[in-house]
């Protein structure tokens, strides 16, 4: 059930405008194509006709030395074209995003079990992997770290350890009339996008290179295969049409398969396609970061928090990958949506023998923002008060404080506007009534009822991303091409961004076409990521439209011999006071007056900045907020349970398309709720992925969707100058799942009368779940003793 609510105060502004596609429900640009199977994806391609396929040889243990390989059998194996190791690669061998230490291939040692130490080329897919699997790898024996508590006794660290705040507030924290401390198992997260990792690379002229790619950052593919060729980037050009999904497994992790595909083309003077199987994908690329956190905390008689001390330990695997940024993330959103008084926040960025863990939809946002969730749950129970009393009394605000723990100013915050609107029209109090009323006549049944906010900042935390390009085309017939920076992963950015350009021109999106994102007509783009497609690429495609505007208002005023004062362009048809011309005809002429028809845009975000010494700044642009309440129920026996309801308030600013916005908020709650009930990933105690396929992998299913969902938009315009006061909205929402975690967690604490706060760790599978009822029953029991 979705409720577009409208709250826009009442201003003259674009998406409240009748004749303009922005504000309007649009469907997402590649929708029949999608659902008709003609949406072309790399895989779909058509193939040249002299083309390889690419197979891997993998590490069978998690830590150790090559002493040998031995791939005779391999390259003796029918149909191999040729194999390939890391010796054989011509330029670097490093293609680590940020910091060194991620080989295209295996070198001396073992860093993961499962780690690509071989490439084989053959004329099928099949025959490539039939070959791959009689390489012999000899390894020495090593000694793998395997857990957290390891890394930390070993100071084992994939980059050194950051801290914000203050270490008054020890002090602060033990002088408080109530202290609490507690810690937290935060499992990581499988992306499982529909589409797996796939590359295709055509050799072209000289040592130039054609690569078509899913993922996230075209720019940071073609840097790594023109350094991996031994290159110039100009030589490389990388074009990525569509994503079937990425949620940030494509955003640093597509590039090593698009090397390979690349080095073994230019070898052999072929095209060659390199395409992963789900299971070997699920092995050889990295998750969300599971993290092991821990808090202490003092607060007075209202449960008002005075001093925090926590620590966040991310485990990055092998290597830092983008570690360092979403350990940052996840220290900066430890407060979510609360004063924490006088704060101090350690983040550790662990180094362990499992494939390196990646961004992922909030990128360490949901590990630190959940941090705060318990610590509101355990306040709660601890003072004998309903959990939601206690987060309203604890967000930032006139009573509290608004200023985060790295220094930075909330500014207004909508969350107890919010919260407020959403206790009105969820029936909350009502609600936790009738559940209380339930639970005690219910011996088997118990159900939990809990309201969570989100505050999360949106900007990229590495203040270089924070800039984007646009090209557009005006052509002789008036109709308009559109190339960004920004990727399409079916999140809907190129339809906001085909709206964006529509509105600009005053024309229909069906005249606007997005073309694949193309390294050769806008580079050194930053990835698709931190919730800033939008945000980023609509502002460079405003400005490029702005300027093409300015050129044909300048032409038609001189044609016509008055000023250009008041010119609007709307309806296909520009109008300068009493001189109207259609769009079309206005383009012709401009054309036949030697007007470019072309201009390039450039956007960067303004006002931010992070001194990392300090551990202080203004890392974010603006915070987007949401509201969501969960009520489930579980069965006592057996620890199964339901999502039964979930109402979700969530702002998106002056959105620019509710019905993609309201999509987007849907399918991250439901993939955060996959996050923290079901998606469990597992590793035997030789380091290997065990649930490494959808078998033994559970993401939500059709049947774990709430019975109720509501979603309303809370449509106030951004204070902030962001694309047309729109918000970000693709990683806001993820974290709106913590609720049916805390529901989780209230139906078990009813066991002892809302006396206990259960230690729930996640994802909370009905095993977990079963765990913390029998431990909540045991205290019960011996405390009616």
């Amino acid at each position: 059930m979705r409720k577009l609510v409208q709250t826009l105060p009442g201003i003259d502004h674009p998406t409240r405008q009748q004749n303009s596609p922005l504000g309007k429900d649009k469907s997402h640009e590649s929708a029949v194509r999608q659902v008709s199977g003609q949406a072309r994806y790399v895989d779909d391609m058509p193939e040249p006709a002299n083309i390889g396929y690419v197979a891997l040889g993998t590490s069978e243990c998690a830590a150790g030395k090559i002493e040998s390989i031995d791939l005779d059998a391999v390259r003796n194996s029918d149909g191999v074209i040729d194999v390939i190791t890391i010796h054989d690669i011509p330029g670097h061998t490093d293609i680590a995003p940020v910091f060194d230490g991620d080989p295209v291939l295996a070198e001396n040692d073992i860093l993961f079990y499962g780690q690509p130490v071989y490439a084989v080329l053959a004329n099928t897919t099949e025959q490539a992997r039939s070959a791959a699997a009689k390489g012999v790898i000899t390894v020495s024996d090593g000694s793998p770290t395997l857990t957290v508590d390891d890394a930390l006794a070993k100071q084992s660290f994939v980059r050194p350890t950051h801290v914000i705040g203050n270490e008054s507030a020890i002090e602060t924290v033990s002088g408080a009339a109530h202290q609490l401390s507690g810690s937290l198992f935060v499992g990581g997260q499988e992306h499982m996008y529909l589409e797996g990792q796939v590359s295709m690379a055509i050799p072209e002229e000289e040592d130039r290179m054609m690569i078509y790619t899913s993922s996230q950052h075209p720019s940071e593919v073609q840097k790594l295969v023109a350094e991996v060729l031994g290159t110039k980037l100009h030589r490389v050009t990388v074009d990525m049409r569509r994503m079937g999904g990425g949620f940030g497994g494509k955003e640093s992790q597509a590039a090593q398969w698009a090397c390979i595909a690349a080095v073994l083309a230019q070898r052999n003077g072929l095209a060659v396609k390199c395409r992963l199987p789900r299971s070997l994908d699920m092995s050889v690329t990295g998750k969300r970061h599971p993290f092991e956190n821990s808090w202490r905390i003092g607060f007075d008689e209202n449960g008002m928090i005075q001093g925090a001390d926590i620590t966040v330990n991310g485990n990055c695997g092998y290597s830092a990958d983008l570690s360092d940024a979403i350990v940052d993330r996840a220290m900066f959103h430890v407060d979510n949506g609360y004063f924490l008084g006088d704060s101090h926040v350690v983040g550790h960025r662990l180094k362990t023998s499992y494939v390196s863990h990646t961004a992922y939809r909030g990128f360490g946002g949901p590990q630190g923002m959940i941090v705060a969730e318990a610590m509101m749950d355990g306040i709660a129970r601890k003072l004998g008060e309903d959990p939601l009393t206690i987060r309203k009394r604890n967000l930032y605000g006139e009573t509290t404080g608004n200023t985060t723990p790295y220094g930075m100013d909330v500014g207004f915050n909508l969350l107890p506007d919010m919260i407020s609107k959403l206790e009105a029209s969820a029936d909350f109090w009502q609600r936790r009534e009738t559940i209380t009323a339930f639970n005690k006549s219910s011996p088997i049944i118990k159900k939990g009822l809990a309201m969570t906010p989100v505050k999360f900042g949106i900007s990229f935390t590495a203040k270089h991303l924070n800039q984007a390009g646009a090209l557009i085309h005006i052509y002789t017939d008036g109709s308009i091409q559109v190339n960004h920076g920004g990727t399409e992963m079916g999140q809907g950015l190129h339809t906001k961004i085909a709206q964006i350009a529509a509105h600009e021109f005053g024309v229909d999106t069906a005249d606007i076409e997005v073309t694949s994102t193309r390294t050769d007509k806008v580079p050194n783009t930053s990835p698709t990521a931190a919730s800033s497609g939008t945000d980023l690429n609509g502002k460079a495609v405003q400005n490029a439209c702005i300027t093409l505007k300015e050129r044909l208002i300048e032409f038609w005023a001189a044609e016509c011999g008055v000023s250009s004062d008041g010119a609007k362009f709307e309806n296909y048809q520009l109008t300068i006071g009493e001189h109207t011309i259609d769009f079309p005809a206005l383009i012709q002429a401009a054309y036949l007056g030697r007007i470019s028809l072309s201009s390039t845009g450039y956007y960067r975000t303004p006002k931010i900045y992070y001194d990392r010494e300090t551990g202080t700044g203004r890392p974010f642009f603006y915070f987007a907020y949401g509201v969501a309440a969960s009520e489930v129920s579980i069965d006592t026996l057996t620890g199964e349970y339901k999502v039964e309801k979930v109402d979700i308030l969530h702002d998106v600013g002056a959105s620019l398309n509710p019905a993609i916005d309201v999509g987007q908020i849907e399918g991250g709650f439901i993939q955060g709720m996959g996050w923290l009930t079901s998606e469990e990933l597992k590793w035997d105690d030789h380091g290997r992925l065990t649930s490494n396929n959808m078998a033994t992998y559970k993401i939500p299913a059709i049947g774990d969707t709430p019975a109720e969902m509501n979603v309303s938009l809370y449509r106030r315009p951004n204070d902030e100058d962001s694309i047309y006061h729109s918000k970000a909205v693709g990683e806001p929402p993820f974290m709106l799942a913590i609720s049916v975690w805390c529901a989780l967690k209230d139906a078990i604490a009813s066991l002892d009368d809302y006396q206990t706060d259960p230690y729930l760790p996640t994802p909370a599978t009905p095993e977990k779940v079963l765990d913390a009822v029998m431990a909540m029953q045991a205290k019960s029991g011996s405390n009616a003793a």
